[in-house]
Order: structure tokens, then C-alpha cells, then sequence
């Protein structure tokens, strides 16, 4: 999904910026990093995505139907990545000093900030700015803090996404043909479930779309699936921020999925 890249952008602008990191107020910090991120997204966007070549437009895109554009896999790309985001950046908030709640607020604050930063770019160029888009980051920093400050659904419900890559496309991050998106219930999180075995256990609701982005035959599926918990088993071996990882993305052939064609 083309909004990924802010991962990459957001930290190096920050860390080269030359101030003395120990020494800056973590208030201050957060200020930088947003600046940060914002000064380098404007200027991919005006180099990469044609940012102010055209007079502002909005548009409605519609959601999950056969008629649109992706098939609603681009809406769920903006609700992960949004929520992704909003925890990544509240860990590194955390890290400058914030409790962790402070962080989860921050971090979605500052998610949304940069999510929709974007979206009012786009207005400016051919993709222009969206609804729908700026509804699902909304509810994508929105979920991150709810579940993120409430630790029994925490340990419960993952939002990840599933990439199978291929290599004859340019940009892997609106390559919706080879993306899945899920949440996952993990049994290991309800004290009701007690045979140790099913605690490596997980149910899976997922959605994905094909032959849109490749012109083929439009398909929309709904799938049920049953997997593997990989966090709790990285866990056990102390492999922690690999299990952190897998609580964000589904490694493929961890399950198995029964399909609704749509």
C-alpha cells in the first residue's frame, strides 16, 4: 500500500536532523518527529505523487463493491496502516519517556495527523482527497487506542495483513492483488480456554480482492480461517520483537482458510 513508505520516512529525517536527542524534552521530540514526517511526506509527495498539480478535488470511492476501484482492499490498506502506524508510534514514544497510555494517545494522535496529512495532498493531484479513506484512518488510529489502552482485548485481537510478494511490479505497497487483510482471536487471551493446546490456537475473519488492479475478473472474498499462534510460540523461544511482528503481519501458509467468494 503506497502509505507504508512513512514508515522509512518518518525515522531518518529525525535521527540526521542533528539535535541532541538526550538532551531534547520528550514534549519537543514528539513536535520534531511530526514536523519531521510531514516535511518529508510533502516533499515525496511533490516529487513522487504530483502533490499540487492540480486544484483541490474530493470525490466519494465508495467501499467494498464489485464497481469500485480496488474492490475496498485499498479502505482496509488505509485501517491497517493507519493502525499499524498509530502503535509504532507509540512504542517509540514510549521509549522518550511516555507511560504507555500517554504513548497509545499520542501515537494515534499523531497517526492520524500524518494519515490524513497525506489524504489533503492527494486532493491536490489526480487521486484526489477522499471520504472514505479519511473515515478509515480515522477508525484505524481510533481502534489502535482503544484495544491498545485495554489490555484484555489486547492479548486477544491482532489487525494484520497478509503479502505474498511478487517481483514484476514497481510498487509493492498498492499491490492489492497480492494482499490479505485479517483480524485474528487468539485463544491463548480467554481464561476460559484451559487445554494447553488450543491455546496455539487462532481464529482468523479475513478479506481480500483480485483481478481489479489487473484488470482481470473482479473477486471479492470473505474467509474463515483457523491458525497457528506464532507470537506465543516466538515468545516461548524469547524471540520477543519477532513476536511483536506477528501481531501485525500473517506469515503465509500459518493456516488454514475456508473461503466465500463475494
Amino acid at each position: 500500500m503506497r502509505y507504508l513508505v512513512i514508515f522509512c520516512l518518518l525515522v531518518s529525517p529525525v535521527t540526521a536532523s542533528g539535535f541532541d536527542w538526550q538532551q531534547t524534552p520528550k514534549e519537543k521530540k514528539v513536535v520534531y518527529a511530526n514536523a519531521a514526517g510531514l516535511a518529508v511526506i510533502t516533499g515525496w509527495g511533490i516529487a513522487n505523487w504530483d502533490y499540487f498539480s492540480t486544484t483541490p478535488s474530493a470525490k466519494r470511492e465508495g467501499w467494498f463493491s464489485r464497481d469500485t476501484e480496488e474492490g475496498g482492499a485499498d479502505k482496509l490498506g488505509h485501517f491497517y496502516t493507519s493502525y499499524a502506524l498509530s502503535h509504532f508510534l507509540a512504542h517509540t514514544f514510549e521509549t522518550w519517556g511516555y507511560s504507555q497510555k500517554q504513548g497509545l494517545r499520542l501515537g494515534a494522535l499523531s497517526s492520524f495527523t500524518i494519515m490524513n496529512w497525506m489524504e489533503l495532498g492527494d486532493s491536490f493531484s489526480e487521486y484526489g482527497f477522499s471520504y472514505e479513506d479519511f473515515a478509515m484512518n480515522a477508525l484505524g488510529c481510533a481502534t489502535a487506542y482503544f484495544i491498545g489502552t485495554r489490555p484484555e482485548l489486547d492479548k486477544k485481537i491482532d489487525f494484520r495483513i497478509e503479502y505474498r510478494p511478487r517481483f514484476d511490479t514497481a510498487d509493492v505497497f498498492t499491490d492489492y492483488e497480492r494482499q490479505k487483510f485479517l483480524v485474528a482471536l487468539k485463544l491463548d487471551g480467554f481464561e476460559q480456554v484451559t487445554h494447553p493446546l488450543f491455546k496455539y490456537l487462532e481464529l482468523h475473519l479475513g478479506y481480500y480482492a483480485r483481478g481489479f488492479s489487473s484488470h482481470g475478473t473482479p473477486e471479492r472474498t470473505l474467509y474463515a480461517g483457523i491458525g497457528v499462534n506464532l507470537s506465543r510460540i516466538l515468545n516461548g523461544f524469547s524471540l520477543n520483537r519477532l513476536s511483536t511482528l506477528t501481531e501485525f503481519v500473517q506469515v503465509p501458509y500459518t493456516y488454514k482458510a475456508f473461503e466465500n467468494d463475494l
